[in-house]
């Protein structure tokens, strides 16, 4: 075993942790298109204690999006790093309008022009700037993944001023669309693709083939399936109104707001190879993502100082080996339905 060696971001040259801390969770509860958008409840102070463990753990890369409750993990971010800010890499992401009085975040219109797209850039990025209580981002996110890449391209110019101007470090988009990274992974500033990854699907290999072929970071959403690679579910589990888990159909570990027995059943069959060399479900869900690629990072979502202590906990241990992971690849290919 050898511990999980820091990443570059891309052609940025922003290094950060192997591990990062997805920062959704934390938002608590909110509305997203007319929905409930959040993890239910919150406790804001152990929020607060679980990001700065995650950083006295190793951990400085920190993932979050003005929608998350609808600004407030950005806020929570902005507490707890407000003293040592030049200790760590926050990304934020934008692209949805956000009523921070009534918690709640929908869609945006079609700009009637690109400089009226362009202000409306700015004015997202001031607004996070303000909640994160920092005076640039490390890495600026497009959140809205399946956006068509002409309209993507319409920001392109914008996002490199911001670049220009030190307000933005390098950014990105959170998509899963090989075609849509493909049509703007050329442009300035661009350097980071926040996508789906987990040991038992929920990702387009052509993505990590374009990170390689650009020289793109790989940031890793739903690393373990919202919970359900941690071997805490059953196919009884429900889940809270309020909990995005609920409704997560659009998610393959979820149908009518429980885990799928499927997902559960081919957990247990690689259970042994994940928990090798005294690693927990997580920490093997997590070491196979960074055997996959040396520019993955994957952003665990957590609540608790616990859940962020298991997680950094597998930074120790590193990636599983190319043999354990062809193993895996072994045993889900016989399980897969």
């Amino acid at each position: 075993m050898a511990p999980a060696e820091p990443r570059t971001l891309g052609h940025s040259g922003i290094e950060v942790s192997a591990l990062g801390m997805g920062c959704w969770a934390i938002g608590g509860t909110w509305t997203f298109l007319g929905s409930p958008g959040g993890w239910s409840a919150v406790d804001d102070e152990e929020s607060v204690r679980a990001l700065r463990r995650a950083h006295e753990l190793g951990v400085t890369f920190f993932d979050t999006a003005a929608n998350y409750g609808a600004g407030h993990s950005e806020r929570i971010l902005g507490r707890a790093f407000a003293d040592r800010r030049d200790q760590v890499v926050l990304a934020t992401k934008f692209g949805y309008r956000v009523d921070e009085a009534n918690r709640a975040v929908s869609e945006y219109g079609e700009p009637a022009s690109d400089a009226d797209l362009a202000a409306r850039i700015r004015h997202e990025l001031t607004a996070s700037l303000r909640r994160l209580d920092t005076d640039y981002v490390d890495v600026y996110q497009l959140h809205v993944g399946d956006l068509p890449a002409e309209q993507a391209l319409r920001m392109v110019d914008v996002l490199a001023d911001l670049v220009r101007e030190g307000l933005v470090r390098t950014w990105g988009w959170s998509t899963d669309d090989a075609a849509s990274i493909r049509a703007v992974a050329h442009a300035p500033g661009f350097s980071v693709v926040q996508h789906g990854l987990s040991v038992l699907g929920y990702e387009d290999p052509a993505v990590l083939a374009l990170c390689d072929e650009f020289d793109l970071a790989s940031i890793n959403r739903s690393p373990l399936a919202m919970g359900a690679l941690t071997g805490k579910f059953t196919p009884s589990t429900t889940f809270a109104d309020d909990d995005q888990r609920s409704r997560a159909g659009w998610h393959p570990a979820f149908a009518a707001g429980r885990p799928t027995s499927d997902w559960l059943a081919r957990l247990d069959a690689v259970r042994e190879v994940l928990t090798s060399d005294g690693r927990t479900l997580a920490q093997g869900a997590l070491a196979w993502i960074w055997a996959r690629s040396p520019r993955t990072v994957p952003i665990p979502g957590f609540k608790t100082v616990a859940q962020v202590e298991e997680n950094a906990g597998a930074l120790a241990a590193g990636p599983l080996t190319p043999a354990q992971l062809a193993e895996i690849a072994g045993i889900l290919d016989g399980t897969r339905v």
